[in-house]
């Protein structure tokens, strides 16, 4: 439960320190020049300011709560260790991060009060967000290794603060477009801002290359460790983020230096750019609770191991009984009664969610109106999912329902459902008709996008590392599948000029790839 909650705290502050870095070179690099030129988008500095400074709280609180549950996670029967955890590297970091937040805190307000000319504001903004990066690299895995580690530092503070500069940057230009009354954007700033993002990009890669050349070393850690899997699925969504970026890149390269974009236009550019850039903060958190590939030798999977998993087989439509189980002892070995009761869960799922995808097919081609129910499979499968998933636990186990809640797989398995549910419910009544509101439609996109993240943290609690890599090696390609759902359907609502028809098939295509994958998915 620990490490699956430090994760999602340290996901949340690697997205409040991209929208605190990004907000303090925005401001200073494209908003002071945008208002000498344009004194009238003055309004926008107070609302950037304003974002930034969420940005640092939210490190802050994430920064503090992360430290209160490493402190309880190593309590004992003497109590709380708070005195040995105060002695660490790690805790100095983390309360300097805290403090980088208070000083860029105390910046914004200074700007704010004083406006875009306080000098000593954005310096002190400036100064806060370069020891932003440094005090997270120190809580990284480069703080951690035996031996010189001041490129591994180095590295990693530049990657985070080139995120920090593209992905918050993304994130101010949806803030400060939000709503209908705000003012169009000049290009020229576009046209600035994108050259900006193309540079961070280069170093964010260059840094990554940098850091991943460091902590895996070579083909088999890549393909054979739970870290070279998350290493890949962070790689094929910054491959994702590259290519969109770049089509925003080339679109605004072709806009006049004197024409105005509306925000609805902006929103629709950098949107999906945003989402999939806060997803890749996400699988960095990840990355941190996994041991580098490049220190797991033993228990690295092996090439034959990868290729048997990845090999479709014939479906399995029949389970052992409940009586076949260990159900008593949540640590026992893995039996193959455990392994075909988790191929039939994902098989009979795999059915589930074929049927869905096909019949979204359908409904996109406008001749079968009836298949746009679909979303009401989802129900059957949440059902399924609920009594199923967990063997050992309510309703088929001897472990009661709050019980097992306590267990971070059992905790992850039911939030899975309850976003099933969340599917069905909405997307139906959007389609039925019972729901007109535009932004009730994208509760099911934002939902499958989340869901697709979570998918991605998801981490089985096996007996040693490559067992646990094994069991997670299918789930990073339908992670990838939930996202690509997700993001494509939030396309269609929201592409003006004919764009929404093929997002439409980009997704259903999408969720019925997700049935296939989970129909030939296997463990043995």
């Amino acid at each position: 439960m620990a490490g699956f909650v430090d994760v999602l705290l340290r996901g949340l502050a690697l997205c409040g320190q991209a929208v605190a870095v990004g907000g303090v070179v925005f401001g200073l690099w494209l908003l002071l020049p945008a208002l000498a030129a344009r004194p009238a988008l003055g309004a926008l500095l107070r609302r950037s300011l304003a974002t930034t400074a969420t940005g640092a709280v939210v490190v802050a609180v994430a920064q503090a709560l992360s430290l209160g549950v490493h402190i309880a996670a190593l309590a004992g029967d003497a109590g709380w260790p708070v005195r040995e955890i105060a002695a660490t590297t790690y805790f100095h970091a983390a309360v300097a991060r805290i403090v980088a937040c208070a000083l860029l805190l105390a910046g914004c307000a200074v700007v704010g009060r004083r406006g875009p000319g306080a000098r000593w504001g954005w310096l002190v903004q400036a100064v806060a967000v370069v020891a932003l990066g440094a005090c997270a690299a120190w809580t990284s895995h480069a703080a951690a290794r035996v031996g010189p580690r001041a490129l591994l530092l180095t590295l990693d503070a530049l990657h985070q603060l080139a995120a920090g500069v593209w992905i918050g940057g993304l994130a101010q230009l949806v803030v400060l477009a939000w709503g209908r009354a705000a003012a169009p954007w000049p290009a020229r700033l576009l046209k600035r801002f994108s050259a900006t993002a193309l540079a961070a990009v280069g170093v964010l890669v260059a840094a990554g290359v940098g850091l991943a050349l460091a902590y895996v070393d070579g083909a088999h850690a890549l393909f054979g460790t739970s870290y070279g899997l998350m290493v890949l699925s962070k790689g094929a969504i910054l491959a994702g983020l590259v290519v969109l970026g770049a089509l925003n890149f080339f679109a605004v390269r072709r806009l006049p230096d004197a024409a105005d974009v509306g925000p609805p236009r902006l929103r629709r550019f950098v949107e999906v750019e945003l989402g999939l850039g806060a997803t890749v903060l996400f699988v960095a958190a990840s990355l941190t609770s996994l041991p580098p590939a490049v220190d797991v030798v033993t228990d690295r999977a092996s090439f034959t191991d990868v290729l048997r998993r990845l090999t479709p087989k014939t479906p399995t439509l029949t389970s052992p009984r409940i009586a076949d189980m260990p159900v008593d002892d949540p640590t026992a070995p893995r039996t193959d009664a455990d392994r075909a009761w988790s191929e039939f869960n994902h098989n009979v799922a795999g059915l589930f969610v074929l049927g869905m995808g096909l019949l979204a097919l359908l409904h996109a081609t406008d001749r079968a109106r009836w298949a746009r129910h679909w979303p009401l499979i989802f129900l059957g499968l949440a059902a399924m999912l609920l009594v199923r998933d967990d063997p050992g636990d309510w309703p088929l186990g001897p472990r009661g329902f709050w019980a097992g809640m306590l267990a971070p797989e059992v905790l992850q398995h039911r939030i899975f459902v309850a976003l099933l549910v969340a599917f069905a419910v909405f997307e139906w009544m959007v389609r039925a008709g019972r729901l007109t509101s535009p932004r009730c439609a994208l509760v099911f996109p934002v939902l499958c996008a989340l869901g697709g993240g979570l998918l991605l943290t998801h981490s089985h609690a096996g007996l040693n590392l490559k067992d646990e890599f094994l069991n997670e090696l299918t789930h990073a390609p339908l992670g990838l599948l939930g996202m690509l759902v997700g993001w494509g359907r939030w396309l269609e609502l929201r592409l003006p000029d004919g764009g929404e028809r093929r997002a439409r098939w980009l997704w259903s295509a999408a969720l019925a790839t997700v049935g296939v994958v989970l129909l030939v998915y296997r463990e043995r």
